[in-house]
């Protein structure tokens, strides 16, 4: 399937970076919003909030742009948001199991916000911060640099953590992601980005009719808490096969334990590689009507495929449409859930005078 990269000259006169006020947060943070306009065509929205992305326009094969991704208006109802929206996750993405892990001889406690387990940074993980930030220009690229420190004993963490996310938007119509941390004692650190996409625009309806492919011919299955057994199963057939392009729709609802328990998909798939962080493609994910694609390329070992399983309706995102069952996916680049209670799985332990550092691009293309 070939695709092409939007018309880079259809809106160069209105791309630049705007940065306006956003509002104050109820403990009187002030928070801005933060837009970059591509001359791709292809504008983000960004707020200090979180580190959140609120919007993504994209234009379609006829050059209509519409918002792909999931969100809110207003600052308060991202203050009250617990599906991380568009958000910066850490400091450890996903779950921990029982909120606890041992680490150089002792024993660590963390906030326990998911069934008992500890969920993308607790109660108040990276998404509920506000970032410091600050716009650049590198030639034709814009980008914000987006910087927050995590002190020690947030949310049950060791060492206090420096945390810089820069989003870079090309005139390709690329969205890179680059993430770096750095501690002063040893802690566990798994970033990622928790966009949720719907190619046909958000509010149009459910995602079933996207098409997916993953490079990942592994996954790790779950318990009934959604805590990974270790276990690296290969999807072979299973409903967790998309190593060729499938409807993300077409196999949710077999009987499949897996699907059962998580009430589709939300699961880990391991990447193949030839060689450990290299940007590598990830996945590819198409709205077969406007025909607007995402090609995802990571350094990362793993990407978590989520459904919206948890949406349902009785919250009211952009323009008062409701976030109903599976109307947005999200597809987040990063380590393993539970990885330091799991020897065999990567590490994901930072430890002091080391740079922890990871890479995702968001490619939108129209695909021919």
């Amino acid at each position: 399937m070939s695709s092409r990269s939007p018309d880079p000259n259809r809106t160069a006169s209105t791309s630049g970076i705007r940065r306006e006020p956003f509002g104050t947060t109820a403990d009187g943070r002030a928070v801005e919003r933060f837009t970059l306009a591509s001359a791709s065509g292809v504008t983000i929205s960004v707020l200090s909030f979180g580190g959140v992305i609120q919007s993504i326009l994209v234009p379609d094969r006829s050059g209509k742009p519409v918002d792909v991704t999931l969100g809110y208006d207003t600052l308060a109802e991202y203050e009250k948001d617990k599906s991380y929206l568009g958000a910066l996750v850490g400091r450890y993405a996903n779950r921990i199991r029982a909120g606890r892990f041992s680490l150089d001889g002792r024993d660590f406690t963390l906030a326990q916000n998911a069934g008992g387990n500890h969920l993308h940074g607790g109660t108040r993980g990276f998404n509920k911060a506000v970032w410091t930030v600050e716009p650049f220009e590198d030639g034709d690229d814009l980008g914000l640099a987006l910087q927050h420190v995590s002190p020690d004993g947030d949310e049950g963490y060791p060492g206090t953590l420096r945390v810089r996310v820069t989003y870079r938007l090309t005139t390709n119509g690329e969205l890179a992601i680059d993430f770096s941390a750095t501690t002063d004692a040893a802690t566990p650190v798994n970033l990622t980005q928790h966009a949720y996409f719907n190619l046909a625009g958000s509010g149009s309806g459910d995602i079933l009719g996207h098409v997916l492919e993953l490079n990942a011919s592994r996954f790790t299955p779950v318990d009934a808490t959604l805590i990974p057994t270790g276990e690296l199963r290969s999807v072979r057939g299973t409903p967790f096969d998309f190593s060729t392009p499938e409807t993300v729709g077409a196999r949710i609802g077999e009987d499949d334990e897996q699907l059962r328990l998580a009430g589709g998909y939300d699961h880990t798939f391991v990447l193949d590689r030839s060689a450990a962080n290299e940007l590598a493609l990830a996945a590819r994910l198409t709205d077969p009507t406007s025909r607007r694609g995402i090609d995802i390329y990571t350094t990362e070992p793993g990407i978590q495929f989520y459904t919206g399983n948890f949406l349902d309706g009785t919250v009211m995102g952009k323009g008062g449409v409701p976030h109903r069952y599976r109307s947005g996916l999200a597809l987040e680049t990063q380590h393993f859930p539970n990885s330091p209670n799991e020897p065999a799985f990567p590490s994901t332990i930072l430890h002091p005078g080391t740079e922890h550092r990871s890479r995702t691009v968001y490619h939108f293309v129209v695909r021919d």
